[in-house]
């Protein structure tokens, strides 16, 4: 099966009847954001409570997670810790969740620092962001 690269137009492939399609167009990727300020624009989904948080992860438990970016702080009491104890609970049964990378974007340096370092321990690819 022969595949024609055009610079005008979508990829195409030849199929074996002589027939060409259009190959589907990349999937949106999926970004997840728990935060209960900042709007995220490009995350596809956002929360703004811990329970919310772990909700949404539910949601996407076999769905591949592009990115996913976490605020510690998030209002009065609440903090991402629920979300980051269901991420280890998650790997320590041997069943991760599937993310490419894990953004902390908080202003709370202790907060993020302790988010990224638990989450690292469990192989999460974590990185500090500003959001």
């Amino acid at each position: 099966m022969a595949a024609v690269f055009s610079l005008l137009g979508p990829l195409r492939r030849c199929c074996d009847d002589g027939r060409v399609k259009e190959e589907s167009p990349a999937p949106t990727p999926v970004i997840l954001g728990i935060d209960d300020l900042r709007p995220l624009p490009w995350a596809t989904r956002i929360a703004r409570t811990s329970g919310e948080g772990v909700k949404l992860l539910r949601e996407h438990r076999d769905t591949f997670i592009d990115e996913l970016w976490l605020d510690h702080d998030l209002g009065g009491d609440d903090s991402i810790l629920p979300v980051v104890t269901l991420m280890e609970e998650a790997a320590f049964n041997g069943r991760p969740f599937r993310i490419g990378t894990v953004f902390v974007h908080s202003a709370n340096p202790i907060g993020a620092e302790t988010v990224a370092r638990s989450l690292t321990r469990w192989n999460y690819q974590v990185r500090r962001a500003t959001a």
